[in-house]
């Protein structure tokens, strides 16, 4: 049993590490969105703005990433836990996620979720409208 219950506090560990390094990348999206600004707010040059949109869509490629690691340590959790529906056996102190692949551990639904898309998708926007109003009002 203590065995167990190391291994689980071993995944909740990097779990907890995985929700940490989403977080920080969340934060240095929005950085990076106010250091675009500033950088357009010094020279007026509307195009620094739009540099901000493909940063912006690489660190939701990577947060999407840490939450679809997350969510297979998530996954690993539960088996160890059994607290799985459909529990997979798992060896003592085995950290491999390899098996979890499907639904909701896909990167591609991992992607399009709330958490991720609405945050991302929403400082595209905003960095776009920017630039076209600016634009516009030239």
């Amino acid at each position: 049993m203590d065995d167990k219950l190391k291994h689980l506090e071993f995944i909740q560990n990097v779990i907890t590490r995985l929700n940490s390094n989403s977080f920080q990348i969340k934060s240095w999206s929005i950085t990076l969105v106010a250091a675009v600004l500033a950088l357009y707010a010094s020279t007026q040059k509307t195009d620094f703005i739009l540099v901000g949109v493909f940063p912006t869509m690489i660190f939701w490629l990577m947060d999407a990433y840490c939450l679809k690691q997350e969510r297979k340590f998530r996954g690993l959790y539960n088996d160890v836990a059994d607290n799985s529906e459909n529990k997979r056996i798992v060896k003592s102190f085995d950290m491999n996620t390899d098996s979890y692949t499907r639904g909701k551990y896909s990167y591609w639904n991992i992607l399009w979720t709330k958490t991720i898309w609405f945050v991302y998708f929403l400082i595209i926007v905003f960095l776009i409208a920017i630039y076209m109003y600016l634009e516009c009002k030239k």
